[in-house]
C-alpha cells in the first residue's frame, strides 16, 4: 500500500513538472517573438550638424526592433518637419524628441540668433530713442550718435550705423504676438560687424545713441548694414562732415 502511495505521488509530480516546463517554454517562445517584432521610426539620414532646420531629405524611416528602442523616439516624418537640431546627429541615429526645438525655442537664445561675422552690442535707451518703445526684435534701425562738445557750446549728431538688425529689446528675443504683456525696456540689442560694434559701445559711453525705425516694406534698395553717415551741428542743422573712424561713403 504504501508503495502505490509513493508511486502515485511519483506521477503526480511528474505531470506536475512536465506542465511547469511547458507553460516556461511557451513564455520564453512569447518573448522571443516579441522581440522578432519591427517598428519603423524616424533617423537622420545624413550627418546633421547642431542647429540644422530640418527638411524631408535629411530623415528616413528605418525598421528596428520593438524591444530595442527607446519608446519615445519619433515615428511621423510631421513631427520633426521644419524644426532645428538641438545637437549634432550621426547618419542613422533615431531621433528623440529632445534632439529637435522649435524655431521659437531656438530664437530664445540670442547667440544662435547672431549671423556669422556678426556680434551683439547693447545700447541703453529711453522712451524718445527708442522709438517710443516700438522697435521690436527682427526690425532694423539706424543709429544716431549725439555728443556735445564742450569748446564749442554745441551738440553733433552722428548718423553712426544704418540699416542694423535688432536682436532683443531688453530680454525679449521674439517679436511681440497679440497676447504678449507690454514690459518697457532700457537697453535694445543690436547685430553689428566687430568694428562697429566697438563705434557702438564707444557712442554709448561717450554720449547719447538715438535709434531710428526703419520701415519694414522695401521703396528701393538697401544700404548695407553698418553703413555709416554723415554728421549734423544740432545748432545750425548743417551736416559738418564725415564721422571720424568711418570707411565708408555716405
Amino acid at each position: 500500500m504504501r508503495s502505490k502511495i509513493i508511486l502515485v505521488a511519483a506521477v503526480l509530480m511528474g505531470l506536475a513538472t512536465t506542465a511547469l516546463f511547458f507553460t516556461y517554454m511557451k513564455k520564453v517562445d512569447e518573448r522571443a517573438e516579441s522581440g522578432k517584432a519591427m517598428i519603423r521610426v524616424l533617423a537622420a539620414k545624413q550627418a546633421l550638424a547642431e542647429n540644422t532646420q530640418l527638411s524631408g531629405g535629411m530623415l528616413q524611416l528605418v525598421e528596428v526592433p520593438a524591444t530595442a528602442i527607446n519608446g519615445t523616439a519619433l515615428r511621423d516624418p510631421a513631427a520633426a518637419a521644419g524644426k532645428v537640431t538641438a545637437s549634432a546627429l550621426v547618419p542613422g541615429e533615431v531621433i528623440l524628441p529632445h534632439h529637435l526645438q522649435d524655431r521659437q525655442d531656438e530664437a530664445l537664445v540670442v547667440s544662435k540668433k547672431i549671423r556669422e561675422g556678426y556680434r551683439a552690442a547693447a545700447v541703453g535707451v529711453n522712451l524718445v530713442q527708442s522709438v517710443s518703445n516700438l522697435i521690436e526684435p527682427g526690425d532694423y534701425v539706424d543709429v544716431v550718435y549725439t555728443v556735445q562738445e564742450k569748446a564749442a557750446q554745441t551738440m553733433k549728431s552722428t548718423l553712426l550705423l544704418e540699416n542694423v538688425r535688432v536682436l532683443a529689446i531688453g530680454r525679449r528675443m521674439v517679436e511681440a504676438r497679440s497676447d504678449t504683456p507690454y514690459v518697457e525696456y532700457a537697453t535694445v540689442t543690436l547685430e553689428v560687424k566687430p568694428a562697429d560694434g566697438v563705434k557702438v559701445v564707444h557712442a554709448d559711453e561717450a554720449g547719447t545713441v538715438s535709434l531710428m525705425l526703419r520701415g519694414s516694406v522695401a521703396v528701393g534698395p538697401k544700404a548695407p548694414a553698418g553703413v555709416a553717415g554723415k554728421t549734423t551741428d544740432a545748432k545750425s542743422g548743417t551736416t559738418v562732415g564725415k564721422p571720424a573712424g568711418s570707411n565708408s561713403k555716405s
